[in-house]
């Protein structure tokens, strides 16, 4: 009986052993996975922070905008600074837009449906010619290496720094572009479907896009603007292509407006965008040339004035695609003595940031500047502010607000 019993406790013991055992391994099991799923959970958390920080392509920007992160990355302190209140005031302006150009920018466009002749002007009538009055472009407030101020009333040159240095205008390029589609228009309501070949062009390149789709049917007028406001090497690719039948042929255009702007002997494009070519080049005083002859023509007025437009609304795009020259819209709100009316901008590394712009003072006159290899695109706003205060308008006290 004895025997029994110890036999008896020492199987209950062997028992309880063999149970906490097993509960132990489970716990264990337990734990290890509650560990992984909160590596998973942190890991996951980490991979969308770092999604959501970081920078994303901007199709629908300004003339090769993504390349400006890295030119602003060398801005000085006070730039990023006033970048950041400029951008705050941005965000009030395009929530409380003027009726001017707040609405769609087809109704903009309303009342110009007319396509204007080319100009029958000789090259001497759209040159600039300095004199005993041009200045020196010297004040510190201006920061760009290439800049020049026009008049275009005089024909002078009113002040100018490496003017007549040979630059890459970038996207200053497609004020040509749409001077030379204009005046070989006919129909701005005509269709063009675009291409895969056209929205290639954009991405292969780098370039900024209006975002249009491969196959999508677009009325010129909208391809005038996509080149314009956002930039887009699409709406330009396209353009030159339903103009002349290929970039080649356009480019050749382009060329031959050269010619008979006087510019030939220091200018030459080699695409219809602006992209980087050591055989595409011009000098600032050219491109103020070419603003010139740009704003005579009534179409090209228009489009390098708005401020803001959207296009036809197509099955693609059922609300159409809404556009914007975002220089116009920021120095808006910049004092400028006078009002700028249409512009321009453009990035290319070689050049970095460019703008060509054009001005109406308050106290009368009308003036045309350009300015290349700016530090940041908020630097081409600061410099056309200053130039036209201090040389423009002769406020020789001002300082970058």
């Amino acid at each position: 009986m004895r025997n029994r019993i110890i036999l008896g406790v020492c199987i209950l013991a062997l028992l309880i052993l063999i149970v906490s055992v097993v509960v132990s391994l489970l716990h264990k099991d337990k734990k290890g996975n509650s560990e992984s799923a909160l590596q998973t959970e942190a890991a996951s958390e980490e991979n969308a922070l770092g999604m959501s920080g970081s920078d994303g392509l901007v199709i629908n920007g300004d003339g090769a905008d993504s390349q400006d992160v890295e030119s602003n990355a060398g801005a000085d302190s006070q730039d990023a600074e006033s970048e950041a209140g400029a951008e705050s005031q941005d965000a009030e302006s395009n929530a409380g837009a003027d009726s001017q150009n707040g609405e769609a920018g087809t109704d903009e466009a309303e009342g110009n449906e007319e396509i204007p002749p080319a100009s029958d002007k000789d090259a001497s009538q759209y040159a600039f010619y300095e004199s005993e009055s041009t200045s020196e472009m010297t004040s510190e407030e201006v920061a760009s290496t290439y800049c020049i101020l026009t008049s275009v009333d005089n024909h002078s040159v009113v002040s100018a720094r490496n003017a007549y240095t040979r630059i890459n205008p970038a996207s200053m390029t497609k004020v040509l572009t749409l001077l030379v589609a204009c005046e070989n228009l006919t129909d701005l309501d005509d269709e063009v479907t675009i291409t895969i070949e056209a929205t290639d062009y954009a991405y292969a390149n780098d370039g900024s896009a209006v975002g249009f789709a491969i196959g999508e049917k677009v009325p010129v007028k909208d391809l005038l603007y996509g080149t314009i406001l956002p930039s887009g090497a699409d709406a330009a690719y396209a353009l030159a292509c339903y103009i002349a039948g290929s970039q080649e042929a356009f480019v050749e255009m382009m060329n031959e407006k050269l010619e008979k702007l006087g510019l030939s002997e220091n200018a030459h494009f080699t695409n219809c965008v602006g992209l980087y070519d050591e055989n595409h080049y011009c000098r600032a005083y050219d491109i103020a040339v070419i603003m010139e002859a740009a704003m005579e023509n009534s179409l090209c007025r228009e489009v390098l004035s708005a401020h803001r437009y959207t296009t036809t609304a197509t099955t693609e795009h059922p609300d159409g695609i809404e556009l914007s020259n975002l220089f116009l819209r920021r120095i808006e709100d910049r004092d400028t003595l006078g009002e700028v009316i249409g512009a321009k901008t453009g990035f290319v590394n070689q050049s970095r940031n460019c703008a060509v712009s054009y001005y109406t003072c308050k106290d009368g006159g009308d003036y045309i500047c350009v300015t290349a290899d700016g530090a940041n695109k908020w630097r081409c706003i600061y410099d056309h502010v200053a130039v036209y205060n201090i040389y423009a308008a002769g406020n020789t006290e001002y300082k970058k607000q």
